[in-house]
């Protein structure tokens, strides 16, 4: 029971979030920093509703943080609170477009500056990454990318999907790893302390000097090195709560 009041009193503040959101959004729309206003907002309510202890390390990797690309390991629909405490400054994600049609959370996401995908239509994907080209390299916006392209569901880094790396090297963009402890199918949301989460943010990974033929070495290292991270972080968290 406590469970599905805790389940529908986050539900009611997600919604009033979005909501709120779309207040903000509408009077600076597009602005490039309303993901991270929006992702705290998400965050901060939620991570306390649910019961999670959130802990982050590395946030000083973000004081200097320089137009890129960010990628993360994405576990489920609680990512957006989870990561939301961590997106940088002047950073946009990358979503399907049929997010933009979710009540409330997709006119948010829209008029936050997000960027909407339509994968079924290859052309229309390829004028997108353009267009996301030049908002890396002339206009100091970063995207962040969920490097797997769909949720994991918490049982290990599923392959990691190339186009944020093309992106990077294509730019010549660092690439900043974020990962999350496995929490997806942990949290105890029965009791009154869920879990804990720990997030790490990563030292940026250069692409200067890399080319295209360099990416497929480059996804095989930088998903190595998150598996290997989110490997440690699962034994401390295993470790805080044992």
């Amino acid at each position: 029971m406590f469970a599905f009041i805790r389940t529908a009193l986050v539900l009611l503040y997600f919604v009033l979030v979005a909501i709120l959101g779309i207040f903000v959004c509408i009077f600076r729309p597009f602005n490039p920093d309303n993901s991270r206003i929006c992702g705290r907002l998400f965050s901060w309510g939620a991570i306390k509703l649910l019961g999670i202890t959130l802990l982050i390390e590395g946030e000083e990797q973000l004081d200097a943080f320089e137009p890129g690309i960010v990628v993360a390991n994405h576990q489920s629909n609680f990512d957006l609170f989870v990561h939301g405490a961590v997106i940088p400054a002047y950073t946009a994600t990358i979503g399907k477009k049929s997010l933009k049609y979710l009540p409330f959370f997709g006119q948010v996401y829209w008029l936050a500056g997000n960027i909407l995908i339509d994968r079924s239509n290859s052309k229309k994907s390829i004028d997108m990454m353009s267009q996301i080209t030049d908002a890396i390299k002339n206009h100091g916006t970063s995207i962040w990318v969920f490097v797997e392209g769909t949720r994991n569901r918490g049982k290990g880094l599923l392959p990691f999907k190339k186009g944020a790396f093309h992106m990077a090297v294509q730019t010549q963009s660092p690439i900043y790893p974020i990962c999350a402890s496995t929490y997806a199918g942990r949290l105890q949301l029965g009791k009154w302390h869920s879990g804990v989460v720990l997030i790490k943010v990563l030292a940026p990974i250069s692409t200067a000097g890399v080319g295209d033929e360099n990416v497929p070495t480059l996804v095989d290292e930088t998903q190595n090195m998150m598996a290997d991270e989110i490997h440690q972080l699962d034994r401390r968290v295993a470790a805080m709560t044992a």
